[in-house]
């Protein structure tokens, strides 16, 4: 760093922010390493039953009929304790006492279509992450429809705002590291919740470090702006899912549990399609709908929306963003 008048001048952007992202990635690592020093014989083995079943993805019903066929510890939580109280700091406490009042007043202040515009940018600049993550799957198609959704709507759709692409029947998608890791074979590992932070598990902390270099954000724009444009994110998100927040806290006896089950089950579901895609399926959604169809009680969750994962991530950037079109 080079010396100015005031002591220091971050000259580069990638300095801070980059810092910022090793900073959470370092942050997850370092408590996956704390809990497991706590793991017994008995967790370690109920991992290895638990990865038995979800450590390699399968397309569609193949994944959705091993998740059927796992037992409980599939849903493999071997530091509870901690998620638990994590979990209730970032519902109880960062979400109803500041996410969900600001997104109450940003939802009445800003009028749909602009939030909707805002949603769009945001998926728009996630587009050099998700095309990497295509190509390192082997997704070649995909690869070509980010492209193609990229350039149109940056150009046409005036920076992202308005989705044009979505309008010309392009496909979209949700491609990510983690998910990347995943279609290799690399299982999930625990389950792990932090404070601001999405759910996630070793293998999605991991990813979501290696997306914040694939980010063209944190190479471009300062440290300030950059979280402020992430936290504004967040809020829309928010925002936009009020009353679907509400009704999941209504109807759920165990909001943990239902967000920890929603959230590995949907990620299972996310490797299952990236992978029948990659082998050339060509409706690997509808299988899988139609394998958990037939499984409700172990993979009805999978067909909730994406956001009921922001539940214990009130924070700044989820593994599987809700795009809202």
């Amino acid at each position: 760093m080079k010396p100015t008048r005031r002591g220091y001048n971050v000259t580069s952007c990638a300095d801070a922010t980059l810092f910022y992202r090793v900073a959470c990635l370092a942050l997850a690592l370092g408590g996956i390493a704390w809990a497991g020093c706590g793991l017994n014989a008995n967790d370690q083995r109920a991992s290895l039953g638990a990865r038995s079943h979800l450590g390699t993805s399968a397309p569609g019903a193949s994944e959705c009929a091993a998740l059927q066929d796992a037992p409980e510890s599939a849903d493999y939580d071997p530091w509870e304790p901690f998620n638990e109280k994590t979990f209730w700091f970032n519902y109880q406490v960062f979400d109803r006492y500041l996410m969900k009042p600001a997104a109450t007043v940003w939802h009445d202040a800003i009028p749909e279509p602009a939030r909707r515009g805002l949603s769009n940018a945001f998926y728009n600049v996630g587009a050099p992450g998700r095309l990497v993550n295509n190509l390192l799957q082997a997704r070649f198609e995909g690869a070509g429809w980010e492209t193609a959704d990229l350039l149109i709507n940056t150009t046409i759709g005036v920076g992202g705002l308005i989705d044009v692409a979505s309008r010309l029947g392009m496909r979209k998608s949700d491609a990510d590291a983690g998910q990347t890791l995943g279609t290799y074979g690399f299982g999930p590992g625990p389950y792990l919740v932090l404070p601001l932070l999405p759910p996630l598990t070793v293998r999605d902390g991991i990813g979501y470090g290696i997306d914040g270099l694939l980010d063209p954000l944190y190479y471009f724009v300062p440290l300030i702006p950059n979280v402020a444009m992430s936290a504004a994110k967040a809020l829309n998100d928010r925002a936009a899912n009020l009353q679907l927040f509400q009704d999941v806290e209504e109807t759920s006896l165990d909001l943990y549990a239902a967000v920890r089950n929603g959230y590995l089950q949907r990620r299972a579901r996310s490797i299952a399609r990236a992978i029948a895609e990659r082998d050339g399926d060509t409706d690997a959604d509808a299988i899988f709908l139609s394998a958990a169809a037939q499984a409700p009680g172990i993979c009805a969750d999978a067909r909730l929306p994406a956001s009921t994962q922001h539940f214990s991530a009130p924070g700044f950037q989820s593994p599987s963003p809700q795009v809202n079109r």
